[in-house]
């Protein structure tokens, strides 16, 4: 997708059909606020990617990648970091990911 959050918001309203009211109501928002989100003055709340993904019938990883994939590119655009900044995070990713992991892990005191 190469729109904002907002403007994926929005064409997924039109796409069906939906007036500002109607998704609003869904979200639990005012459909002022919906406005400002679609028009990318003012941020989406992830903490209502749950209730998207259900206004929608979306799957909420997919949703997730589109959220926070485009929370990344605003800060990266922000800073003017360089793309090589998306490997660094990713393997930051599988190292905390490789953490948990171990920590989780029980080791008895017969077992080698």
């Amino acid at each position: 997708m190469k729109a904002t959050f907002g403007e994926y918001i929005k064409q997924l309203r039109t796409n069906n059909g939906l007036t500002l009211t109607q998704l609003a109501f869904q979200l639990d928002l005012d459909s002022a606020n919906l406005s400002k989100i679609e028009n990318g003055k003012r941020e989406f709340d992830e903490k209502r990617l749950e209730k998207l993904a259900n206004a929608f019938n979306l799957d909420i990883d997919q949703l997730k990648i589109e959220y926070f994939g485009d929370q990344f590119a605003k800060k990266m655009y922000a800073y003017n970091c360089p793309t090589e900044t998306l490997m660094v995070a990713e393997e930051k990713v599988n190292y905390l990911k490789n953490i948990n992991t171990k920590q989780g892990e029980i080791n008895f005191d017969n077992e080698k």
